[in-house]
């Protein structure tokens, strides 16, 4: 990303809300649903991609999807600003020069560019990589255009955009769309298996999980001439919790995703923690925190005990520790130790971002659908309700948090404006709606 560029002047979003956002773009779409190529792809046939938001992880995305099959040709980009498409266009021309035949008409600028795309490039799978904020409206244009989606994690960030998504999911099934999320640890053969091994009663039965996501700190962009405050949000979408939900939605999501897992995708019945601002205070960090502890209880008793930092200069880990009535297991590690007997995984090892991709095309190519999206929505719902639980200081109720009016959309998104001043959540004084 080249963000000495100034954005492109001619970049104006949408006039509407997030919901309105999704209501135009069904009515304007609908209509070219079964227009689109729904036929299953043989093997050497090939499947035409659009990736919507050209950053750091679409850029990857669009490399692992043509990593994972071969006739799949990234053929249309979208994003909010120029220099950033431009950069991931650069990038796949010099290494996918054969599979990424984007030609100038097929790029699109703008917070609406993804209707553009979906409605003109003629594609056959979408790749959803924007902040987290837009994939809601970006997923009911796909799906209501008929396509097969690859959906970066999280889904929403608000429990308004969970509701939408579990709604959006059913209707994709219906549609025998591949729905494929990128909470890539279930696309692990590793954790795969070790989940399969604590699954299979190795360890006996699970009493409680450790999620340790204890990592330093990322990226920030400071603020360039021309940029507005909706610019300098949006290039900083990190820490900003109506974009990113927080870094416990934004990241920590692997983890609670794989306790989750562990759980059958049954979500824990409510959460309570703490966390707050201690190194990262300043102006530039949005309203985000650096650092939650939550604890989930399960209507089975169990617990999990979860915590997330994002600090420099600190002890560091990232594990899930399963602690069970006849041993414990470490997932990433691939360990299992019962108390009579010991495992490893020893198996291949592929990489999981291309891996997630290779299924989705192995389902479009068989004739088969991939959902993804029940769990990713329940992991989604999951990290918010610990952002909740610490932002406020009080025990959260999963059904009370599902059915919240929450919606942390703008009013707008012009580049004029930004959403109202940021303000830092305070336990014991902030509420959930």
């Amino acid at each position: 990303m080249n963000d000495q560029n100034k954005p492109n002047p001619t970049m104006e979003p949408a006039k509407a809300t997030r919901r309105g956002a999704i209501k135009s773009a069904a009515v304007g779409i609908a209509a070219l649903s079964m227009a689109q190529r729904m036929v299953h792809a043989q093997g050497n046939e090939v499947l035409r991609v659009g990736l919507v938001g050209c950053g750091g992880r679409g850029t990857g995305a669009a490399q692992n999807t043509m990593n994972a099959d071969k006739y799949a040709h990234v053929v249309a980009l979208a994003d909010a600003y120029e220099d950033r498409l431009q950069s991931c266009r650069e990038s796949l021309s010099r290494r996918y020069a054969e599979q990424s035949p984007i030609k100038d008409e097929h790029c699109y600028v703008g917070v609406d560019a993804y209707q553009k795309l979906i409605a003109e490039a003629d594609v056959d799978i979408v790749l959803l990589c924007t902040p987290p904020h837009f994939r809601p409206a970006h997923l009911e244009a796909a799906i209501n255009a008929g396509k097969h989606i690859f959906c970066e994690k999280p889904i929403a960030t608000d429990p308004t955009g969970v509701r939408k998504v579990l709604e959006l999911t059913r209707i994709a099934e219906s549609k025998k769309l591949n729905l494929v999320s990128g909470l890539c640890w279930r696309y692990d053969l590793g954790v795969k298996a070790t989940i399969n091994r604590i699954k299979d009663g190795m360890i006996g039965n699970i009493v409680a999980t450790q999620e340790n996501y204890l990592t330093g700190t990322l990226w920030q962009r400071n603020r360039r001439d021309g940029w507005t405050d909706m610019d300098y949000q949006l290039r900083n979408w990190l820490y900003y919790k109506w974009l990113s939900g927080d870094h416990i939605v934004e990241q920590f999501i692997h983890s609670l995703d794989k306790s989750l897992w562990l759980h059958n995708d049954e979500p824990p019945k409510l959460a309570y923690g703490l966390g707050g601002r201690q190194v990262r205070v300043g102006e530039e960090f949005g309203d985000v925190y650096d650092h939650f502890s939550v604890v989930y209880e399960w209507a089975d008793g169990t617990r999990t005990f979860a915590h997330t930092r994002q600090m420099a200069d600190c002890f560091n880990q990232t594990e899930d520790f399963i602690y069970g009535t006849k041993g414990t297991a470490k997932v990433l590690a691939n360990v299992v130790d019962a108390y009579d007997s010991s495992w490893k995984y020893d198996g291949p090892k592929p990489n999981m971002y291309d891996e997630e991709h290779r299924e989705m095309y192995k389902a479009i190519r068989s004739g088969t659908a991939i959902n993804n999206g029940k769990y990713m929505c329940y992991s989604t719902l999951m990290a918010i309700m610990g952002r909740e639980a610490c932002y406020s200081g009080t025990a959260i109720q999963w059904d009370k948090l599902l059915n919240s009016p929450m919606d942390l959309s703008p009013l707008n998104y012009l580049r004029e404006t930004a959403p109202p001043k940021v303000e830092i959540a305070i336990p014991g004084k902030y509420k959930l709606v």
